[in-house]
């Protein structure tokens, strides 16, 4: 009979992403069914609860305490389980940790032992961010929000009171940003140049980036807002900033705007500030195809277009090639970054193709074509993140509905995307490789791999793991997606 175990560390915390890698590590020990260590927030505990390892010790920490919670087989697995949480906690060189790395336990002692530091960035439970952020706006700091689940209310009136003291807010929710030539977050390692992004994607700031880079082109900076900037409720407080800022930047001679399409109101407001500027503009509303955009600025429906607006072609993946179906004619798109999936949605209907999919794109339903049977899976949506490590580090995600997909014999193409970079898994192309190692029927595997060869995981490195395994790597997103659809002879 399983055991359900817990403990609670009083008024202890450490970030999310350290969490995360812990609970993943204790997860894959022998005999352990399910665990996770998680702040003990009122919405933290539901996650522990659905998972079914919220014991009455961890129903009872408070938001400030940390829980450690784990369901094995039996006793001695989830005490020895136990003992391996409490000694990685203890030991952060278990973690992979290089170097020792100085604490503080307030902004302002941080601020005190980094006197020139000019930017925060907060990475605690959504309960918690807006006041570590106003603490870091009092002192004087920019900050970049990485935690989720902030109300939209809190996020406005936080990026208005930033705006009044001329500071930015990027997030909440804001995986990436390169400032001044450093990777925040999820993000590569892109050489500097005259290119400044604004995103309210993070995979879509690293695949333009990425893209960019392999052009032997570089940026200048680039800003992540959070997802939900352009929305009517924020108003696009951190984007029109970021524009003023890169337009000010003598440095930065093009700009590029990545973001889902945003409210009517809140584009008109964007790009009458865009018409201001001497410089030139690309403007990537994803999948939008009516926006009527001033003399200076360029439209892009997909990132690779909007890549090689700036810099010319950036992947050439016509050359591939690509054997005969092993199956079905249904395609299956496993992707880590949810901007990716909404890519290769807009090629999949922009090829007359409908798709399913948990990640809708303007003038497709996540229903719609339910009867031709292809998808197209976010598995860094929450629903497949609540309480469990992001794909993009830790892969081992998508390795059940791969499973699946590899098993369906109506499945001819899987698609993947492999993201690299600063906070990924250490080898995401090795991870794939071990996994479909001595499996008999396999499906096509077409897969794109987002990074540069400067990244901790090298990209031609992954790219060469992958073609060893019998995966077939695009240039692009966008391109594996046209090379699926490709495979399949719907193009």
């Amino acid at each position: 009979m399983s055991v359900i175990l817990n403990e609670v560390r009083r008024a202890t915390y450490l970030d999310s992403i350290v969490l995360m890698r812990i609970s993943r590590q204790i997860a894959a020990l022998p005999g352990v069914e399910e665990a996770g260590l998680i702040i003990g927030t009122p919405a933290n505990k539901v996650i522990l609860r659905d998972a079914k390892i919220l014991g009455q010790e961890g129903s009872a920490a408070e938001p400030g305490d940390l829980i450690i919670a784990l369901r094995a087989r039996d006793a001695r697995a989830a005490d020895a389980a136990l003992l391996e949480a409490r000694r990685l906690l203890d030991q952060p060189s278990a973690l992979g940790t290089t170097a020792a790395i100085e604490s503080s336990r307030t902004i302002r002692a941080a601020l005190q032992r980094l006197p020139d530091a000019n930017l925060a960035l907060i990475s605690v439970p959504g309960d918690f961010a807006v006041v570590e952020a106003r603490k870091a706006m009092e002192l004087g700091l920019h900050v970049m929000i990485f935690s989720d689940n902030v109300p939209i209310a809190d996020e406005a009136a936080l990026k208005q009171d930033a705006r009044d003291r001329g500071l930015f807010v990027m997030g909440p929710d804001c995986g990436t940003a390169i400032i001044g030539g450093v990777p925040l977050g999820f993000a590569n390692v892109v050489p500097t140049g005259d290119i400044g992004i604004i995103g309210a994607s993070g995979t879509g700031i690293q695949e333009v980036s990425c893209l960019i880079a392999r052009a032997s082109r570089g940026i200048t900076h680039a800003i992540g807002t959070g997802g939900r900037d352009l929305k009517a409720e924020v108003g696009a407080i951190t984007t029109l900033m970021a524009i003023d800022a890169l337009d000010a930047d003598d440095r930065t001679e093009h700009i590029v705007l990545i973001s889902k399409p945003p409210a009517a109101s809140v584009a008109r407001s964007v790009l009458d500030r865009v018409a201001k500027s001497a410089k030139p503009f690309t403007i990537c509303f994803l999948g939008a195809t009516d926006v009527a955009l001033p003399a200076n600025a360029r439209s892009a429906t997909t990132l690779k277009a909007a890549a090689e607006l700036v810099v010319g072609e950036v992947a050439d993946s016509a050359k591939l090639r690509l054997p005969p179906l092993n199956g079905g004619r249904l395609i299956r798109g496993l992707f880590a970054g949810g901007t990716l999936c909404s890519e290769a949605q807009i090629v999949f209907r922009q090829a007359g193709l409908a798709v399913m999919s948990n990640v809708p794109v303007p003038g497709a339903s996540a229903t719609t074509g339910a009867h031709d049977g292809h998808v197209l899976i976010d598995l860094g949506d929450d629903e497949f993140t609540r309480g469990r490590p992001h794909p993009m580090f830790e892969p081992g995600v998508r390795d059940a509905p791969l499973a699946e997909a590899l098993a369906d014999p109506g499945v001819g193409v899987v698609l993947l995307d492999i993201v690299l970079g600063y906070g990924g898994h250490p080898d995401p192309a090795g991870h794939l490789a071990a996994f479909l190692a001595g499996r008999q029927r396999r499906p096509m595997i077409v897969a794109s791999v987002t990074g540069t060869d400067a990244d901790p995981q090298p990209r031609e490195t992954q790219v060469q793991t992958l073609a060893e395994a019998g995966v077939i790597v695009a240039g692009s997103n966008a391109d594996a997606a046209e090379a699926a659809i490709a495979a399949i002879g719907a193009r």
